[in-house]
């Protein structure tokens, strides 16, 4: 069995279900998320990536990608159902983002949830080199950090949460609650997304499991947790050469002239989920329709909502829901050949979606609730020519960074409907200047930055970091380290405790 000094442990390996032509495999890169952050880290070291290939059934041995080894975790038919869409899905996920939706109690879901988070522990321990660094990511996996602990206690253990983390006034509704926390301080670091989401977990820490706790060290047996705020982010760098490419200039061409060439485009890219805002953005914007704020004729807007966890029933709903709406919309305010809305479903490959990004004057990222968003990052990232409106739900983890952005409360349809105007006829130098001030945070808070702070407070500044960080080339072939720093200013590893 081969062994790696650094291990991810993700629900999903990075792959694309489906070979490329020549049998190859390929990394499987949607708008944002836990793929688009790594990939650009662990393409330039050795490492393993422990996850689930897809399917169910016996785990297929698949070939490194890219250097990184596959090592797949089999799931069953019914651990995809009751662990995947029940515990994890259908309990966790809704009641982590504000309970947007009833979360539901099974308790089968949980025995499903404890016997595949065992089985990622036993794989993860196979694979990790004495002494080897583990990153357990997401929610799906809460209870790794702590069985993992137990098989191997030589191992320095990282644990990210990439999903908002609730108040303990929601939290304290799951059955399983003390578990789920004792999981999670297995790690010997826990890293969420904003400073908040750090203070709920040390105020429950000390309330459920009653440990001593401050928001940054959680005192457990003989050891200490750390724990702190580390804002994901994206490769900066390699999103806007790919945004100032050519043939990704003409194609943003090619597709304005495709929407018939409107005086502006407004832009959503979102995965289908009731979390994202989607139906508040269409009434919006059918409101605005309906008063002449907005014309068909001047203004299209582009929805791209990807399907997501279509076996789930409530995810079902919400995308007929969606598709009746945009139907009625374009039926009352469309015209032949100008429809209001182009809404689109199928996956866009990166040089497509930096395309899109190129022809949005406004970009419309209005989630519920949402970890970060790193859709919001890459239009910024994209927009080359410093134009461009960001319009940003104050519930985003991007918002505590990107503050020049038009900050909505997604809830509040009238606010929404005036930041939605004001983007839209937003003064040119106003823009600029927004813009201006949200890429130079962006290139000094990349990627990079990101896996320097987490991986410095979690191998405290050991060899691991250097490698990954200081001898990683941008996409322009300049090493690009920048001190990490939190949205305030103060070192991001300070945050952790480290």
């Amino acid at each position: 069995m081969r062994q790696s000094s650094l291990v991810v442990v993700a629900n999903r390996l990075p792959i694309d279900d489906n070979q490329a032509p020549d049998g190859a495999c390929e990394w499987r890169r949607s708008p944002g998320g836990l793929v688009s952050a790594l990939h650009p880290l662990l393409r330039h070291t050795p490492a393993t990536w422990v996850g689930w290939a897809g399917g169910t059934g016996p785990a297929p041995a698949l070939p490194d990608v890219d250097g990184v080894r596959m090592h797949t975790v089999a799931l069953s038919p019914e651990d995809l159902r009751d662990h995947y869409e029940g515990f994890a899905n259908a309990t966790l996920w809704p009641l982590y983002h504000d309970s947007v939706e009833q979360p539901q109690h099974h308790r089968r879901w949980w025995e499903a949830y404890q016997r595949v988070n065992q089985r990622f522990a036993e794989a993860t321990a196979e694979v990790a080199e004495p002494g080897g660094v583990v990153w357990v990511q997401d929610y799906h996996l809460q209870l790794v950090p702590g069985l993992l602990r137990a098989l191997r206690p030589d191992l320095r253990i990282g644990f990210f949460l990439h999903v908002p983390f609730p108040p303990p006034e929601l939290f304290m509704q799951l059955p399983r609650r003390a578990e789920l926390l004792r999981g999670m301080l297995g790690a010997d670091l826990v890293g969420f997304q904003r400073v908040q989401a750090a203070h709920n977990f040390a105020q429950l820490v000390t309330r459920v499991l009653e440990l001593p706790a401050t928001d940054r060290r959680i005192g457990i047996d003989d050891r200490v947790v750390r724990i702190g705020a580390f804002p994901v982010s994206i490769d900066t760098a390699e999103m806007a050469a790919l945004a100032d490419r050519p043939d990704v200039a003409a194609r943003a061409h090619r597709l304005r002239q495709d929407l018939g060439d409107p005086r502006q485009v407004i832009l959503s890219v979102d995965r289908m989920d009731y979390t994202k805002g989607i139906e508040q953005r269409l009434k919006a914007y059918s409101e605005l329709l309906a008063s002449g704020d907005v014309k068909v004729r001047d203004t299209v807007l582009v929805q791209v909502a990807m399907p997501s966890r279509e076996r789930v029933g409530q995810y079902q709903i919400l995308r007929e829901r969606i598709e009746r709406e945009v139907g009625r919309i374009n039926g009352e305010f469309g015209r032949v050949g100008e429809p209001a809305i182009h809404y689109l479903t199928q996956p866009f490959d990166r040089a497509e979606l930096a395309a899109l990004y190129r022809v949005a004057d406004v970009m419309a990222v209005t989630p519920l609730r949402d970890g970060m968003n790193l859709v919001a990052k890459e239009y910024v990232a994209a927009r080359v020519d410093d134009t461009g409106a960001l319009l940003l739900s104050e519930f985003a983890g991007t918002a505590a960074e990107l503050s020049q952005a038009y900050l909505v409360n997604p809830h509040d349809l009238e606010g929404l409907k005036q930041g939605l105007r004001a983007a839209l006829r937003a003064d040119p130098a106003d823009s600029t200047q927004r813009m201006l001030a949200m890429r130079a945070h962006l290139h000094q808070h990349d990627i990079r930055a990101w896996a320097r702070s987490y991986l410095h407070a979690l191998d405290e500044g050991g060899a691991l970091v250097s490698r990954l960080t200081s001898t990683d080339a941008g996409s322009d072939g300049t090493a690009r380290v920048p001190r990490p720093t939190t949205p305030t200013g103060s070192p991001a590893v300070h945050q952790a405790g480290g």
